[in-house]
């Protein structure tokens, strides 16, 4: 545990560069604007989940629950004739802000921390800020780009929106590595 006495500063100071640069990226820069669209016929699609009495949670429709029921002809019809749906339900009201933010805090710290124990083993204590900048830097981008990839694969997330997360991850890759490189010990 030597590393989080060598790397505790970097690893906190990451942590909340990274969630800055996040709330950036969603707020204040253009390319997650037209990421979303409205669901056609909006109303009568809220109204049929809220009839449905829907809670909060992940769902997948048709739902085939195992591979028997895909396999039978009811269930392929359901199949070929759509559309196929996953979707995600939050319960009603304003989004609570502020638990939101610090799970967002404390999941790009986490992922520092990672970071910080890879690099540790890496590179040596008085490593060059590019050395330390690349090594963080990679790792980093691999923590935040890689695990969506498996959404636009398997669940139908859009190949654009996986575009978009790159480029998000570049920039979360920049300021984490950046920051362990500034903050390196020497």
């Amino acid at each position: 545990m030597q590393f989080l006495n060598d790397l505790w500063l970097p690893i906190v100071v990451s942590g909340v560069g990274v969630f800055i640069m996040s709330a950036l990226v969603w707020t204040a820069l253009p390319h997650h604007k037209t990421e979303f669209a409205a669901v056609p016929n909006e109303g009568a699609v809220m109204d049929a989940l809220r009839a449905g009495g829907i809670a909060p949670g992940r769902y997948v429709a048709p739902y085939m629950g195992d591979r028997a029921r895909m396999q039978t002809p009811e269930g392929q019809a359901l199949l070929q004739r759509g559309p196929i749906a996953y979707l995600t339900v939050q319960r009603p009201g304003l989004p609570n802000m502020g638990p939101m933010m610090l799970q967002s805090v404390l999941s790009a710290t986490v992922i520092s921390l990672f970071v910080a124990y890879l690099a540790w083993h890496a590179l040596p204590p008085a490593a060059s800020y590019a050395e330390v900048f690349r090594i963080t830097g990679t790792a980093t981008f691999i923590a935040y780009a890689s695990g969506p990839i498996s959404e636009s694969i398997w669940f139908a997330r859009p190949w654009r929106s996986q575009l978009l997360n790159l480029v998000d991850s570049l920039l979360y890759a920049g300021v984490a590595g950046g920051i362990f490189g500034w903050l390196w010990p020497v």
